[in-house]
């Protein structure tokens, strides 16, 4: 009902939904798609946040690199329960090897020692300690410092609340489409909104996969209800079944419930008959006879020729040295993301060298099928490197969409403002939250990277330092926008992230990293991507600073319709 007592039409009706919904978790929301899409190239932004890596160069083909791996395997580790070899890739330049003790399990998913040898000559590196690209993983459905539900529930609440807030936008702008194709410049206001309709349209498919694909992540901490009534046993058994499920198993309610009735205790805590039993299984494997591993190259020949384009991503050799011994030889991508990116697997007897089996996925249901489409497309798992980069460029447009109807909020609203003389608190309050959400948080990144080089490796606890650097840093720009004028803040704001971003490639080259030259030249994309995108933002940051440091003052007073972002952030001169 409105003032005037006539009933509102639904579009009406949504249109306050759309922007409160919008801006009450607003600036969380922009935090969850900065770090969500940085978080598609997190194993990128790991690499370039260990500049020992560098030197690796993936120039030799996958037998040489195999081969390396093999003999520092050999020399060092002949009696592990189990050997883990990743191969250089688009994405990676060294090998990556993990090493399952004599005592361990050898499918276990976590645990075993870590080491990265240089792809070319084969020689162990010694990366420095950091979290890398996994903080910001973790920080954008997780947060930071929080007991991990609390922190779910948080973001579980904002992505509801993104998700009202696009279905109601889509209502309430009965021109959506068309306005997609107009954009009028120096409009004020509506050049504000045809700017945050266009990213809204162009990624609308994106936006609503990646809020409703984000709840189905988060379903099991925000409807746990349902779970626990139907696996009373604990949550381990339910991932367990839920687990075989996305892999294409069929598994009957009965066989679930036999299996739920036949659960030991190893699994849920650890000890009783259960881990006796796998010690002595575990004493049995090693006491099998001794063979000599088969030659891989021919096994890596037969996968490589089978899976032609899809190049060969791992080996997981299990009790390498022993008559039992069994090689797993992985894809790098599925062949289907309904399959949740289930990469194609061919096994071979560790002794005799011959093809054992060749697993087959079989045939999912519809909607395991929809939500394994949906998920996997949020994670970006196992996809191929153009459907990642058009991931990333939809999650750039879903953070400009968020910042520009945040900005958008308190440009509607300055009139009033300019009418009354003075800004209130709550506007006030929004101004400088902006700042300190949109480029505070840009700034608060670039901190992350420049305390990574210049914290010295030998730190202690040197990880932990760099979050907490990204914190301080972040902290001082929502100080920094309370205590300056607002126009001031947005510009000082704007061209401090400009300098950090332009500077991150001539950092790299000074702390040890590769020059970007260099990289671009060896085709060393993985590190030269990372500095060009640095550089891009910085002049992005750049332009964005010209244009409202170009803007003047005095354009405020000619007419209280043609109001634009620079002339709401210039009114905080005269405060």
């Amino acid at each position: 009902m409105r003032i005037d007592g006539n009933a509102e039409s639904p579009r009406q009706s949504m249109s306050w939904l759309h922007t409160w919904a919008s801006l009450v978790l607003g600036w969380l929301l922009y935090a969850i798609f900065v770090t969500g899409t940085l978080s598609f190239f997190q194993n990128e932004i790991s690499i370039w946040m260990k500049p020992e890596l560098h030197q690796s160069i993936n120039r030799k083909d996958q037998s040489q690199q195999l081969q390396s791996a093999i003999a520092y395997l050999q020399q060092n580790a002949p009696n592990a329960s189990a050997w883990n070899i990743n191969l250089p890739n688009a994405r990676s330049t060294t090998t990556d090897i993990t090493i399952r003790g004599e005592n361990e399990d050898p499918r276990a998913r976590r645990g075993g020692e870590r080491v990265i040898l240089d792809s070319v000559t084969g020689e162990k590196l010694q990366p420095r300690e950091t979290r890398g690209g996994g903080f910001l993983y973790r920080f954008h459905f997780e947060l930071y410092g929080l007991p991990r539900g609390w922190a779910r529930w948080i973001v579980g609440i904002a992505t509801v609340l993104m998700f009202v807030a696009i279905i109601s936008g889509v209502i309430t702008h009965k021109k959506i489409f068309k306005d997609f194709f107009t954009f009028r410049s120096g409009k004020g206001q509506r050049s504000w909104l045809d700017g945050h309709n266009a990213t809204a349209v162009l990624a609308l498919p994106f936006h609503i996969m990646i809020t409703f694909s984000g709840l189905l992540l988060l379903m099991y901490s925000l409807m746990p209800y349902g779970v626990s009534a139907l696996f009373p046993e604990g949550r381990l058994h339910f991932l367990q079944a839920q687990r075989a499920q996305l892999n294409g198993e069929t598994i009957r309610s009965a066989e679930l419930a036999s299996s739920s009735q036949k659960l030991d205790s190893s699994k849920r805590n650890g000890h009783g008959e259960g881990e006796k039993g796998r010690l002595n299984k575990e004493r049995s494997r090693l006491e099998v006879e001794k063979a000599p591993l088969a030659d891989l190259t021919p096994m890596l020949a037969q996968a490589q020729n089978l899976w032609g384009d899809n190049p060969v991503a791992s080996f997981n050799i299990i009790s390498p040295n022993r008559q039992n011994s069994e090689v797993e030889i992985r894809a790098t991508y599925s062949e289907s993301i309904l399959n949740r990116a289930i990469v194609p697997t061919l096994i071979f007897n560790g002794v005799t060298g011959e093809l054992i089996s060749q697993p087959q996925q079989l045939k999912i249901s519809v909607p395991i099928g929809i939500y394994n489409t949906v998920t996997v497309l949020h994670e970006a798992r196992g996809v191929d490197l153009g459907l990642r980069w058009l991931l990333f460029f939809s999650g750039i447009l879903g953070t400009v969409m968020v910042a520009s109807g945040l900005v958008l909020w308190c440009i509607k609203r300055a009139p009033q403002q300019q009418k009354q003389g003075y800004k209130n608190f709550g506007y006030r309050l929004v101004e400088v939250l902006n700042i300190a959400s949109i480029s505070g948080l840009l700034i608060a990144t670039a901190g992350y990277f420049y305390a990574n080089r210049l914290i010295p490796v030998a730190t202690e606890n040197r990880s932990f330092l760099e979050i907490k650097i990204f914190f301080i840093v972040w902290l001082l720009t929502l100080l920094h926008a309370a205590l300056r004028p607002h126009r001031n803040a947005w510009l000082e704001q704007l061209l401090f992230g400009a300098i950090l971003f332009c500077a991150i490639p001539l950092l790299n080259a000074l702390t040890g990293g590769r020059v970007i030259w260099s990289s671009i030249a060896e085709a060393q994309w993985v590190v030269a991507t990372f500095d060009l995108m640095s550089l891009a933002l910085g002049m992005i940051l750049l332009f964005i600073f010209y244009k409202v440091k170009k803007h003047k003052v005095a354009g405020i007073h000619k007419t209280k319709k043609n109001i634009n972002l620079e002339s709401v952030v210039a009114r905080g001169e005269g405060q």
